[in-house]
């Protein structure tokens, strides 16, 4: 087996290898798309709060605003990605840095997906609309919670702060979610 270089941002390669590593698979973009995932939870929790206060919210209703949410999101960080290109790398945006655009922001997409399936479920009568909206709060409180952990675990800092850095995202996400209760709709 040949020796292997370990970049230190990317994965290892082995010596000699003629064959560049997938850029996509580095940790910085690993990074953008673990932000992008992030951010689509902190903005989904307003939205889905928004609709469990509701005295009647529809499963049309929200279905629509949590999709329109997260198309909302992907568009405008794709756009912004784009139009930021030629700024930074006095350069229009080719082939590459689309690809790279539309890879690192595809997770303010997934991110709607369980809430959908949730609200389906909802809506063929596995529970009730409201339930269906909590448990997607918590589901994504939850998800932030997880992505703490992980970091924690992956930057090295042990079981004990990884659960405290999970324990202050999941705070985080408890703080958006009051705000949002306290703001009303």
């Amino acid at each position: 087996m040949p020796p292997e270089s370990t970049p230190a941002d990317g994965p290892r390669v082995p010596v000699g290898s003629t064959r560049d590593p997938d850029p996509l698979s580095s940790p910085q973009v690993r990074g953008e798309r673990v932000k992008e995932r992030i951010y689509a939870s902190l903005t989904l929790l307003a939205v889905l709060v928004g609709y469990g206060q509701s005295e009647h919210p529809s499963h049309v209703g929200v279905a629509v605003a949590v999709a329109a949410t997260a198309l909302g999101l992907w568009l405008a960080t794709l756009v912004a990605d784009l139009q930021a290109h030629p700024v930074a790398h006095a350069r229009r945006a080719g082939s590459h840095a689309v690809r790279h655009a539309l890879y690192t922001s595809s997770p303010l997409l997934t991110s709607a997906a369980g809430p959908l399936i949730l609200t389906a479920l909802s809506a063929l009568g596995v529970m009730e609309l409201d339930t269906a909206l909590w448990i997607s709060v918590g589901s994504e409180v939850a998800g932030l919670a997880l992505w703490g952990y992980a970091g924690g675990r992956r930057s090295g800092r042990g079981v004990p702060r990884a659960v405290l850095s999970a324990a202050l995202n999941a705070v985080i996400g408890v703080f958006v979610a009051g705000v949002k209760v306290l703001a009303g709709h």
